[in-house]
């Protein structure tokens, strides 16, 4: 199922492609090469003097126990994502490695890494949802992530499965056309709440 969106201008068809879905296929897995593409297209994100603050937890059939601990630690309104046959845990280093001054881009940087990551996953086929929705302590305490570190929207990664699966108040979320504010918005020339155009 795809879900192109409504664009007001034309824009790339992968970012027009790109979206979030709440199903995915708990039968199909996600190659070790596709999720390496992945990351090698997160690699290549841009950051803060080139610092590269990102780290990435995969947790899938490779590690069991993990990826059980993973869906353990997703909250009762993603449990949707307990069917998705990946789960990776974003992590920023909050300081720069060259000087442990506060880096206060990390989490931008982040989620620069993490938008390169689904859009090469949507290239493969591939589906990717971002979610806040997790025990973050509970993580920190299964998977040893250290001080310094600070862990961001968990993403589930899979392929699209069946609606189905899906209780009705989300089936019909998973159908409705997609939606965005207008650039009128959020986009501003000269001062805040200066038109653009």
């Amino acid at each position: 199922m795809e879900k192109i969106a409504a664009t007001d201008r034309p824009i790339e068809s992968l970012l027009a492609r790109r979206w979030s879905p709440r199903v995915f296929d708990p039968d199909r897995t996600v190659s070790t090469e596709e999720l390496l593409t992945c990351l090698e297209a997160a690699r290549w994100s841009p950051s803060c003097f080139n610092e590269q603050p990102w780290r990435f937890l995969i947790f899938d059939a490779m590690v069991p126990e993990t990826l059980d601990k993973a869906r353990d630690c997703l909250t009762e309104g993603n449990a949707w994502a307990k069917q998705a046959p990946v789960l990776i845990l974003p992590v920023a280093r909050k300081t720069f490695t060259r000087n442990n001054n506060p880096n206060r881009f990390a989490e931008y940087d982040v989620g620069a890494a993490i938008l390169s990551f689904v859009l090469q996953a949507t290239a493969l086929g591939l589906f990717a949802h971002q979610m806040a929705g997790y025990n973050t302590a509970k993580a920190r305490a299964y998977f040893g992530i250290p001080d310094g570190f600070e862990p961001q929207a968990m993403v589930a990664l899979g392929y699209f499965g069946s609606l189905d699966a899906l209780p009705e108040a989300q089936r019909s979320r998973e159908i409705a056309p997609r939606t965005r504010i207008p650039v009128s918005e959020f986009a501003f020339r000269g001062g805040w709440g200066q038109t653009l155009t």
